[in-house]
């Protein structure tokens, strides 16, 4: 079953929503209840932008493409959630965890060289990148899914052979402040020779 809902990236003003690695979902909230039973498992599927046509739904819980998958096949499959750490409401009591899911926030899949299945590892290359969330049975069969969300480019660094450091690139204002000093100077050089003849 296809559910109207597209994955985004948080509406809340965070710093490094989006980096060179990762990038922040909201939470899908109130979007699966109705269909999601308690063994039943929520999952993200991140795909290449160009991979995503070609994602073909799991079967089975042998068929879930883990992270090693994306640079092979262009698509994975993580943090797989129950409906309960999805609740409609923040918990009684007020958490202050903002709502969001973090895609590549595990380095440490990295460094394990037995990590775990589905590991949530950093993002290989700027991407970009689509989303979907996928509700499995126990048995890892497909109950819904969300839409593909719109593609998510993360941040690139500069070579630092790129970055311009040529100081004759200066703006208009930068060039009038200039030259004003400039003239004040010639001036005072100017009023300072004249007193010295003077003398």
């Amino acid at each position: 079953e296809l559910i109207p809902y597209t994955p985004q990236i948080t509406a809340w003003d965070l710093e490094g929503k989006v980096t060179a690695t990762t990038f922040s979902l909201e939470q899908p909230r109130c979007v699966l209840d109705g269909l999601a039973g308690v063994a039943s498992t929520i999952w993200l599927v991140v795909a290449f932008s160009n991979a995503s046509r070609d994602f073909q739904n799991p079967q089975t819980r042998a068929e879930i493409p883990a992270f090693p998958r994306l640079l092979t096949e262009g698509h994975y499959m993580t943090l797989p959630l129950s409906l309960d750490q999805l609740p409609c409401q923040d918990p009684a009591g007020g958490g202050r965890d903002v709502p969001l899911l973090r895609v590549g926030n595990d380095p440490g899949c990295l460094a394990d060289l037995l990590q775990p299945p589905y590991c949530n590892s950093p993002l290989p290359s700027p991407g970009p990148y689509r989303v979907k969330f996928l509700l499995m049975d126990a048995r890892g069969s497909p109950q819904a899914e969300t839409r593909w969300s719109d593609p998510i480019a993360l941040h690139q660094g500069k070579s630092p052979a790129s970055i311009d450091t040529w100081p004759g690139r200066r703006s208009g204002g930068m060039i009038v402040i200039t030259s004003i000093l400039s003239s004040l100077a010639s001036l005072l050089l100017l009023a300072f020779l004249a007193a010295s003849t003077a003398r």
